[in-house]
């Protein structure tokens, strides 16, 4: 039986917050005009900063179920989540499948389905190695991300995230608990019970787009390509995130 979702919530990646949605959020919130949209952080992350990130994926499902608790936002729940995000969102779901309605899964990558240099391309194995251990400065780190994450020419946003690291910076054993997180994460092999919808960049520098296809042919739910965009698709093309899900939502005859 179909369930209206009347909250979606946003879970972004690897040391990344609430606040690097930029507008997205705001426009994902206008397109989905009858739900209620949160953005949630991770310990380590966003307002959590100064906490310790967990090692597992699990730890941080709880900690977002922690915070809609206490902020009083109940149940069921549509999910929209990049990379590690995506990847709390699948244990979220396939924990308390009460709870999680519906998926939308952004340029992700997950064992058993992909092999590890297709879920962090070798290629980028130097860059964020000088990152961790060669003291970056907050613009050289920030410049590097934005390298990896954007193709299509958004350099505008850099000083918003450099203001975020000013204010909210993510530590480097924060950074590194997040990456032994990802890298221990296996999901399951049986396909959930709500629909799931894939998003991958096919100009995706970070992780490739191999990665989604695998999982949507494990569990046999949509997938849709961007032919141009980075890893941080909603910020290459945050219009053409908003247009998928409506039209996926449409085709399953629920309320956008």
């Amino acid at each position: 039986m179909k369930t209206e979702i009347t909250t979606w919530i946003l879970l972004r990646g690897l040391t990344r917050e609430q606040g690097h949605w930029g507008e997205f959020a705001a426009q994902f919130a206008h397109a989905m005009c009858t739900a209620h949209v949160v953005t949630l952080d991770f310990p380590g992350n966003g307002q959590f900063y100064q906490q310790r990130s967990p090692c597992d994926v699990q730890a941080m499902v709880a900690h977002c179920r922690a915070q809609l608790v206490q902020r009083k936002i109940v149940p069921p729940y549509g999910v929209m989540a990049m990379s590690l995000g995506a990847m709390v969102s699948v244990a979220w779901g396939h924990a308390y499948p009460q709870e999680v309605v519906a998926q939308v899964l952004i340029n992700t990558s997950m064992r058993p389905f992909s092999p590890f240099y297709q879920r962090l391309r070798p290629a980028n194995y130097g860059a964020l190695l000088k990152l961790m251990t060669f003291g970056a400065s907050a613009q050289e780190w920030e410049r590097t991300v934005l390298r990896l994450t954007s193709q299509l020419s958004q350099a505008d946003v850099l000083p918003t995230w450099l203001t975020i690291r000013d204010q909210r910076p993510v530590s480097l054993a924060n950074a590194c608990r997040q990456l032994i997180a990802a890298a221990r994460f296996k999901a399951s092999k049986a396909t959930p019970w709500m629909p799931v919808l894939v998003l991958a960049s096919q100009q995706d520098q970070l992780v490739c787009a191999a990665c989604s296809q695998a999982l949507a042919q494990q569990w046999r739910c949509e997938l849709r390509l961007h032919p141009d965009a980075g890893h941080d698709l909603p910020l290459d093309d945050g219009s053409w995130v908003v247009a998928q899900v409506r039209q996926w939502l449409l085709q399953l005859n629920w309320r956008d």
